[in-house]
Parts: C-alpha cells; sequence; structure tokens
C-alpha cells in the first residue's frame, strides 16, 4: 500500500505537470515510486540495509544449485561493479596513466603492489594510494582512496575507455581550483559512501553501519535477490527431508514483480522515474538512467508490459549485448512485422514501414554525454528525425 501522504505527493506533482497524468490506476501509484519510497516498505528491496552479516550466504552458496548462473553472472560488469584498485585490470594494464588541467598534473602510476595518484601543481605535490575502482572500464573507472583522518576521498581524475587516459571524474569537473587539495579529490560523507558502495558491492550496510571490512566486492546474487542464508537452510532441509524445494518466501524473485516494479527494482541503482524526477537532472545527463527513460517511452503505457522491463531485454546474469540485432525480437514481441498483419491484443504495436531490422539502431539513438566521454543508448524508445531536440 502506499501511504496517503505518498498518494497526496503523486497527486500533486501530477496535477503540477498535467502531461503527466495518466488514466488512473493503482498500478501507476503503487509501482512508480522513488527508490527511498520503496525501501521504506515492507520486505526486501535492493540496496536495503541489512540487520545481521549471518543473514547472507554468499555466492558459493548460491552456486551449490544455481552454478551456470553464478558463473556467468561473476564475469559481466555488474559482477565486477567494484573492486580494491590493486585488483584493477585497468590500472595493471597502464602503468601510467595521466592529464593536465590549468596548471594542474595528474597521475596514476600501478605498480605490483601500489596504485599512487598524484597531483602536483608544479610547486607542490600530493600523493594518495587508491584504495577502491568503481567500473569495470567498458566506460569509465573511479576511485576512492583514504587519507590519514580515516575518511574517504574521491579522486578528481577518472579513466575513461574512449580516451584510454585520465580526465576529470563526471559531474567533478572544475572550471579553476582554489587549491591543490580541491584539484585533487572531494571528501565523500558517510551517508553518501553508503549509497555508492550498496549499488557497487553486496552487504556493505549491516545494522545501520557500513562495514568495509566483510562486504563483498561487486554485485553478486543477494544484492539483488536479498540475504540468502534462511532460502539455503530451508532448501537443504526440504531435500533432506526428501520434499520437493520451493523458494516462495524464503528469497526474493524480482522475475514476480509486476512490470513498474521489476523497472523500479532494477532503478534502485539506476534510477526510477521519480529518482530523476526529484533529484532535477535534466538534458542528455539523465540518458543514463535507463528506467527513467523507458518509462517515458509511448509504448510504456499506463502500467508497462512485461515484455518492456529491462530484463525482457538484458539477462541480469549474462554479458550485456551490444549487437542491435539481438534485441529485434523483443521489439517484435509487440509490433507487426507487415503492414497488412493485424494488429491484435498481443501484437498491439505497427508494423514499421523501414525494416524489422536493427530496431534499436533507429528508434533507441546514441546520445553523446559529455561527462561521460561515451555514447548512451537511450532508452526512451520512439520515432526520430534528423535535428530533434533531446527529448525531457
Amino acid at each position: 500500500m502506499v501511504s496517503f501522504g505518498k498518494r497526496l505527493f503523486l497527486l500533486v506533482f501530477a496535477f503540477s505537470f498535467p502531461f503527466l497524468l495518466w488514466p488512473t490506476s493503482s498500478s501507476f501509484l503503487r509501482a512508480q515510486l522513488s527508490t527511498a519510497d520503496h525501501l521504506s516498505e515492507p520486505g526486501f528491496w535492493p540496496t536495503q540495509n541489512a540487520t545481521s552479516l549471518s543473514e547472507f550466504a554468499g555466492a558459493s552458496a548460491c552456486a551449490s544449485c544455481h552454478s551456470t548462473i553464478v558463473f556467468t553472472q561473476t564475469t559481466t560488469p555488474m559482477g565486477a561493479a567494484a573492486m580494491h584498485a590493486a585488483d584493477s585490470d585497468i590500472l595493471h594494464s597502464r602503468q601510467t596513466l595521466n592529464f593536465a588541467f590549468d596548471k594542474y598534473h595528474y597521475e596514476i602510476k600501478t605498480s605490483a603492489t601500489r596504485n599512487v595518484y598524484t597531483v602536483t601543481d608544479g610547486t607542490r605535490t600530493l600523493t594518495a594510494d587508491l584504495l577502491w575502482a568503481f567500473g569495470t572500464g567498458r566506460v569509465g573507472q573511479s576511485y576512492l582512496f583514504k587519507k590519514d583522518d580515516g575518511n574517504f576521498y574521491e579522486a578528481r581524475a577518472t579513466y575513461f575507455d574512449t580516451l584510454k587516459n585520465l580526465h576529470f571524474t563526471p559531474d567533478r569537473a572544475l572550471t579553476s581550483a582554489k587549491d591543490l587539495e580541491q584539484a585533487m579529490y572531494r571528501p565523500v560523507d558517510i551517508s553518501e559512501i553508503r549509497r555508492c558502495f550498496a549499488c557497487h558491492t553486496t552487504a556493505s550496510s549491516i545494522a545501520d553501519h557500513f562495514d568495509e571490512k566483510n562486504l563483498i566486492a561487486g554485485i553478486t546474487c543477494e544484492a539483488c535477490h536479498g540475504p540468502g542464508a534462511n532460502h539455503v537452510a530451508a532448501m537443504q532441509a526440504a531435500k533432506v527431508a526428501g520434499m520437493q524445494p520451493s523458494a516462495a518466501g524464503t528469497i526474493f524473485n524480482a522475475a514476480q514483480l509486476s512490470p513498474a516494479d521489476s523497472v523500479d527494482s532494477c532503478g534502485s541503482c539506476h534510477a526510477t522515474w521519480w529518482d530523476v524526477k526529484l533529484s532535477g537532472v535534466k538534458g542528455v545527463s539523465n540518458v543514463k538512467s535507463q528506467p527513467y527513460r523507458l518509462e517515458g517511452s509511448k509504448c510504456w503505457g499506463q502500467g508497462g508490459d512485461a515484455r518492456l522491463t529491462c530484463v525482457a531485454c538484458h539477462d541480469p546474469h549474462k554479458q550485456l549485448q551490444t549487437d542491435p540485432t539481438a534485441y529485434d525480437a523483443n521489439c517484435l514481441s509487440c509490433h507487426a512485422t507487415t503492414p497488412r498483419e493485424n494488429r491484435i491484443a498481443d501484437h498491439p504495436g505497427p508494423a514499421c514501414p523501414v525494416s524489422i531490422k536493427n530496431c534499436a539502431t533507429c528508434h533507441m539513438p546514441k546520445v553523446y554525454v559529455p561527462e561521460m566521454h561515451y555514447n548512451f543508448t537511450d532508452h526512451r524508445i520512439r520515432i526520430t528525425r534528423p535535428n530533434d531536440p533531446y527529448p525531457e
């Protein structure tokens, strides 16, 4: 149930922006929520704080029944969303990375034992040993380190694959720096650290405390399905008793969610529709929030469609498919293949007059995001025309 306060907020927001009004439906009010609202509801939701480390079974326990899924998932970008800097293939394969801004020169130098981040203004030099690396490098990889005060600091420099080198960390670019310290880093408070690690690691917050010592690097099974110790125990007990194991009630299964909730589940880290609206992110930067863009598609409708969720096209346990033809079957699960084909309830989309191949190349255009130095696929499915402005 959505509380009265949440319902009132949704209605006030909708009436303030009439173009957002859809026919009244409980699915809209129930499912399209911010991540904070989902986390305030009973039951597990991704990025949730756990009460005890003992609730987690670990991926090896999951592999005892789901070996293939666990193996392929660990090789995905999600599986390696964060790592100790010492384990970064990006850094080890490029012993020296650098870039310059104004009078400041940035460098990351990697040896067998250290990843040293250095910034100099020609007079003074500051150095730090990088501690954590976020991202596999497919787009980029950012870094955290600590100082003697024990607090976290974000390096102002990030590796970008399109540049094969360093540049400003996204959204942290400077036009000028008041001193060498500001040029080198940004302090990160513990509340932000908890949010970052919640989306890049597993079991990072236990009993409302950030647990850097025991967290699991990367997104593993229990980051999306919830702590699994009870589930493992129930499955093992059923087998011992000679009963048919049942996962019901022992583990979170996102496959059973409504379409809108399913997209919101992925939006826990990729930003839900409401997360983006409430954050105020506008322009091409919000193309990175695929759930938000997807739910802005005309074909999304009132409550979504199971054929149009994130997981309908992307299996989170497998590598991302980058060949656009791999998604043609998904498009044709809703669209007719020829103009003469009758549009029926389960195929409500009209036939494309141009082609039934490479649908995504036309209807999900690439959008360049300057701070990321990368072209992202826009998940707002639409008919595009030359010189069309970026649709919010």
